[in-house]
């Protein structure tokens, strides 16, 4: 995993433009039934894949808190939201919370999140690949591959299915 790990971004910038354009295509004109296919590809690859033997997102990246993230997660810890904020997050350039540093501090050296039951939506949703109206979100999916060998592994395969 950690070979695959470093080869990621490289591969994901020589795919970078074949993807955008890809999906740029996509956004235009979406198939009837990618909703169901891109289910498909997501549960058939993290049958494959186990996120606890890789983790990157949460050592690379770091996810949005909205507002109902923070007062669950601050109630979790018994802290009031400001504390909360005030403890482990930052304002980043768009006005959004994140975390202070990544790795992620609620991550153990084991790969598990200290705050699985109650993690932000955005990292229970990661890398948002059975989402619907997936086309819609293809930005963000850009980056996912970058930081996420199973998103970079469906990519690939829905552009293998898509191209027949």
């Amino acid at each position: 995993m950690e070979e695959e790990l470093k080869l990621l971004p490289k591969k994901a910038k020589e795919k970078h433009n074949e993807n955008k354009k890809f999906f740029a295509k996509l956004k235009k004109r979406p198939p009837k039934k990618l909703d169901y296919m891109m289910q498909e590809l997501h549960d058939a690859e993290f049958e494959r894949t186990n996120c606890l033997t890789c983790a990157n997102c949460c050592k690379t990246t770091g996810p949005l808190f909205t507002n109902g993230d923070i007062e669950r997660i601050a109630k979790y810890f018994r802290l009031k939201p400001s504390q909360f904020i005030t403890n482990y997050l930052r304002i980043d350039e768009e006005n959004d919370y994140v975390l202070k540093q990544v790795p992620c501090t609620f991550l153990g050296t084991d790969n598990y999140c200290s705050i699985y039951d109650v993690r932000p939506k955005a990292c229970r949703e990661f890398p948002h690949t059975d989402r619907k109206k997936f086309q819609q979100i293809s930005h963000l999916t850009l980056k996912n591959v970058a930081v996420c060998p199973a998103a970079y592994n469906i990519v690939e395969e829905m552009k293998k299915r898509l191209s027949k």
